[in-house]
């Protein structure tokens, strides 16, 4: 069965594309994996504990909205971290972030806005469920450039006025997956002013806000809650998956106005996937400690410290602000990034992601084509390695 027409420009997702890619090719030495962004470290040793004292509760159906001890904690952790006063019943669990993240769309969308096809905002490059979720509420996607120009975040602001009141939502990643930038203060203050002034929702995808080099990353609801903005104008998302080693857990949730919340719930009624009862008991564990948080910030720090030493002599490298990404500007004596990943693979086996496999093409113009994402989730001694093996690979041949 084809997919309905309105998805017919989604393209491959990202990893099948890379295995089409590399995968009828032998690696050129032992095999290293820097593509997806799965966490390596060490997850936190309450969650064995905690889910052997609470495995009984599988025999029970999960609340939708999540646990009231769960809620409890990710409000005293938005609390802590933020300093916004955000209760539960603003606060809906998710199983996994990209559940919430697609079904924004799906609560928060309208069919029209000012009786035209409402618009939604994402950065180009970007997280690839972002336009698969427009698409899915027959919106039309605008992928706005998130370049070295624009300091790797999306300049909404510079739109123009008619296609601003068309917008709905608005996605915007801090720290940025793939560019690892941070949206500094002002920047969001402009955003959510924006916001108020369009009548769209900020969608904040904030899931690597706490793996951060030098301080933490300011949140969209702190500044709209400091800004009085009305509350509906801004949706937040996070995830234990970076911050606490879990992505197997599939766990995190979404804060917004009350109104957004309560759309949010309704949809999780009729067509969601709860967190079963167990893992809400080691969720609210984890937003309830920020010792094992500390420590895998201290290893990304580490990393990012490798990772600035070795490419200390290119002068095109610029390290990431936040997240554990790498994105790295391919030379000009390679054709893309789709050139360097296979030349990459066949000569070192360092395995990595083309850019342009990560956005659009708009007006002819790929902003990830000239680009190769390296995920930093590898062991440091591995890690230090394989980015060896990539610069004397990618920039130091063909000099």
């Amino acid at each position: 069965m084809a997919f309905p027409e309105r998805f017919s420009n989604l393209p491959e997702y990202a990893f099948p594309r890379l295995r089409s890619l590399l995968d009828a090719h032998q690696p050129g030495a032992e095999p290293v994996a820097m593509t997806i962004g799965e966490p390596r470290h060490p997850m936190p040793a309450f969650v064995a504990e905690t889910l052997a004292a609470h495995v009984g509760e599988f025999a029970l159906y999960p609340p939708n909205e999540g646990a009231p001890e769960l809620l409890s904690a990710i409000s005293g952790w938005i609390g802590r971290r933020y300093g916004a006063t955000v209760g539960p019943e603003r606060i809906m669990a998710l199983n996994g972030t990209r559940e919430g993240l697609f079904d924004a769309c799906l609560a928060l969308c309208p069919e029209t806005k000012g009786a035209k096809r409402p618009v939604v905002l994402m950065p180009n490059p970007f997280y690839q469920p972002y336009a698969a979720a427009a698409l899915s509420v027959g919106a039309e996607p605008v992928f706005v450039p998130a370049t070295a120009q624009t300091g790797f975040l999306p300049d909404y602001e510079r739109l123009p006025p008619a296609l601003l009141d068309r917008v709905a939502v608005a996605y915007l990643c801090s720290p940025a997956n793939p560019q690892g930038a941070v949206a500094p203060r002002d920047y969001l203050e402009r955003l959510v002013a924006l916001a108020e002034k369009h009548g769209f929702t900020l969608l904040s995808d904030e899931c690597y806000s706490e793996i951060w080099r030098t301080e933490p990353p300011t949140g969209a609801l702190d500044v709209a809650a400091a800004m009085g903005a009305d509350p509906e104008r801004v949706a937040v998302f996070h995830s234990l998956s970076k911050r606490s080693n879990l992505p197997g857990l599939r766990s995190g949730f979404v804060a917004g106005g009350p109104e957004g919340i309560r759309r949010f719930r309704q949809l999780r009624a009729y067509g969601g996937a709860p967190l079963p009862l167990p893992l809400q008991r080691v969720s609210a564990r984890a937003w309830a400690d920020e010792a094992h948080v500390d420590e895998n910030r201290a290893l990304y720090q580490e990393k990012f410290r490798i990772a600035d030493e070795i490419f200390a002599p290119i002068q095109s490298y610029r390290g990431p602000e936040g997240g554990f990404f790498l994105w790295l500007p391919v030379p000009d004596h390679l054709d893309g990034g789709e050139a360097a990943a296979l030349k990459l693979w066949q000569e070192t086996g360092v395995r990595v992601l083309p850019g342009a496999y990560l956005a659009r093409e708009v007006d002819g113009h790929n902003p990830g084509r000239d680009y190769i994402r390296v995920a930093m989730v590898a062991p440091k001694d591995d890690m230090q390695r394989a980015l060896t093996r990539l610069r004397d690979c990618i920039y130091v041949q063909g000099r």
